[in-house]
């Protein structure tokens, strides 16, 4: 029934299409016969001339006036018209349905409830909306009818819009901030020869021109910019999208924004002292505070983060001592935590997933430190201590929202955790990183003293306490039946 209705309604406007035609009335112009204002901007000049376009979300008749609720980006403004002013083109107004763009263009003033309004002395149709639109009290639900249109739910959420204006504040002052501190934004390949630059399951497409398959990029260029690093450059970012074929949670998706920076003459003690810093500008600057409600954790980031061992932190929660540790004890830990060990997971794979299971309870900010060298393949041993590495991840709400390191630049030392991480991938670990002869070679022409940081779009999702796929425009959905 309801899908016959809609039909009913759809056809009934495409009639009114062809009737504007017929009328001489072009319902989809290109060109709007004035210049046009944000409503916002006439909202206080009552009693003078305006002229703005947008799309109709209310509609009220009464014998020959009508009423209308008109809405653009930056606001909402009623309009009214009459028919006294309008002459034989208020009759034409029959044919206009709620959804439908119009350009309006007469004085304001105000109603007697004190209601802004304009007062149409001359209006253009703009666009005929053929579906119409959902109930804007009701809106979508479902929440896949929400994500697959979601331009529909933009257009009744205003609060959902306000949300991605955050976003995009949130991008814009972490750039700024970087670009403050003197570091240089650069742009490096999407597509791989070879994956590299993280532990993750790569997407494969096919170069036709090339004939060869490339992967999609796991990292924001991590081996490109440390490339940069030899070459001269002491300071660049990346922010751009990256992409990893794994699954899809409430904290991931298989692609995402992220971004990178790599800071040459500095370790990652320079570098957790940055990342506090700009995680305060970011978090101010994007919604005005630095306390935040995140799930059941009450977070401050404006207090002085902490340093907590990873080591440590696994014998405090788990109850196990992970360096000393057989694979086979490591597999009963998760076993009594419930957790199916990863198919051919390794022994890092292993630690690593202990550690998800308790980093839940850490409430945060803190930076984790102290990694194994075996759970950090790109990252520099401790020199008093080699079995370690100088490795932080930021853990906020109980999940991490950063990581970083003091690069290896060590050539051999690097060659032979490739070739301990390419042996891994070659017993099945399709997340163990790929064996990148050129960037050996790279780092044998010699690289500074760097630390690199990564952070990624789930640090907004948290910080706005949402899904994270409710953070994103446009979540990718399987394809409709």
């Amino acid at each position: 029934m309801v899908k016959k209705r809609l039909t009913e309604i759809m056809d009934l406007r495409r009639e009114r299409v062809e009737k504007f035609r017929e009328l001489g009335v072009n319902p989809y112009p290109s060109k709007l016969e004035n210049k046009n204002v944000s409503i916002a901007s006439i909202s206080d000049k009552v009693g003078k001339l305006g002229s703005v376009a947008g799309r109709i979300m209310g509609w009220r008749g009464h014998g020959n006036s009508i009423f209308a609720d008109l809405k653009d980006d930056s606001g909402n403004i009623q309009i009214f018209f009459q028919k006294k002013n309008l002459g034989d083109k208020f009759s034409i107004l029959k044919l206009v349905d709620v959804g439908d763009f119009i350009l309006v263009s007469g004085k304001i003033f105000k109603t007697q409830a004190g209601e802004v309004t304009l007062d149409v002395g001359k209006y253009q149709i703009l666009s005929k909306s053929i579906r119409p639109l959902p109930s804007s009290w009701h809106g979508l639900k479902d929440a896949e009818e929400r994500y697959r249109q979601r331009y529909v739910d933009l257009l009744l959420n205003d609060s959902l819009k306000e949300l991605f204006r955050r976003k995009a504040i949130f991008w814009q002052s972490m750039r700024e901030f970087l670009v403050k501190k003197g570091f240089l934004e650069v742009e490096t390949p999407v597509l791989e020869n070879i994956a590299g630059g993280a532990d993750a399951n790569p997407f494969v497409t096919h170069h036709d021109a090339l004939d060869i398959d490339l992967y999609l990029r796991i990292s924001m260029g991590e081996l490109w910019q440390k490339r940069l690093m030899v070459a001269g450059f002491e300071k660049t970012f990346e922010l751009g999208r990256q992409f990893r074929n794994e699954g899809i949670s409430r904290e991931h998706l298989q692609d995402y924004s992220q971004m990178e920076f790599y800071w040459a003459f500095a370790n990652y003690e320079d570098s957790m002292k940055l990342v506090e810093e700009m995680y305060k500008f970011v978090a101010k600057s994007t919604f005005g505070k630095l306390q935040f409600k995140i799930g059941k954790f009450e977070i401050d980031l404006s207090k002085p983060w902490k340093k907590i061992d990873y080591v440590k932190t696994l014998e405090e929660y788990a109850n196990i001592n992970v360096i000393n540790s057989s694979e086979t004890e490591l597999k009963s830990k998760l076993k009594e935590f419930k957790i199916v060990p990863e198919k051919n997971a390794s022994r890092a794979k292993l630690i690593d997933q202990i550690w998800k299971s308790i980093r839940r309870r850490i409430e945060g900010p803190v930076f984790l430190i102290g990694h194994p060298v075996e759970v950090s393949p790109l990252a520099k041993r401790q020199e008093i201590n080699p079995d370690f590495v100088e490795r932080y991840q930021v853990v906020l709400a109980g999940s991490e929202m950063g990581n970083g390191y003091s690069e290896l630049n060590d050539p051999v030392d690097q060659a032979n955790r490739f070739k301990e991480q390419q042996a891994k991938r070659d017993k099945g670990d399709t997340e163990a990183q790929m064996y990148d002869l050129d960037f050996v070679r790279a780092l044998e022409y010699g690289m500074p003293p760097v630390t690199g940081f990564g952070v990624s779009e789930r640090l907004f999702s948290f910080l706005a306490d949402k899904p994270v796929r409710e953070t994103v425009l446009f979540p990718l959905l399987r394809p409709e039946k």
